[in-house]
């Protein structure tokens, strides 16, 4: 199949199988900080924003997705010489560890500022709770999300 999908703002032709799941078509294109981890659903290692909202591309068939969707991944909203906001936060907070679990945590982050620039820690918890990270314990990465709230005011 073909198909001409928006993701980080571009509109790339690309090709994939019938069955083949987001997840896969996004990392055979090149977009490798979509982290292939439980296959399931349940850690968030893969989640990307369609439309702005978090969904586990490891359950989505990319034939799902049409022209007019917007996928963003990590690399969307910053990069290593301009980092976003969170991104930052989460380096100074020390909420990056291993790296693995980071690109869908901040993606969950900047869907929750978006919706809600002024979270309170619970929100921002129950924003995580759809990621797994067997490193920080999820303290830094609160502390993260929380301090780019804050940037993000300013």
């Amino acid at each position: 199949m073909n198909s001409v999908l928006n993701i980080n703002g571009k509109a790339l032709k690309i090709e994939f199988a019938p069955e083949e799941h987001l997840l896969y078509t996004l990392r055979h294109n090149g977009f490798t900080e979509v982290k292939s981890g439980c296959k399931e659903g349940e850690c968030g290692a893969c989640l990307v924003l369609l439309n702005g909202k978090p969904v586990n591309s490891c359950l989505m068939f990319t034939a799902s997705v049409s022209e007019e969707d917007k996928l963003l991944t990590v690399k969307g909203i910053g990069d290593l010489h301009e980092p976003h906001a969170i991104q930052q936060a989460f380096v100074d907070s020390g909420a990056v560890q291993c790296g693995f679990c980071t690109p869908g945590i901040v993606l969950a982050a900047y869907a929750l500022l978006q919706e809600n620039p002024r979270p309170t820690e619970e929100e921002a918890k129950k924003a995580m709770d759809g990621n797994l990270c067997r490193c920080t314990g999820y303290v830094k990465i609160v502390e993260a999300v929380m301090l780019a709230a804050k940037r993000l005011q300013k």
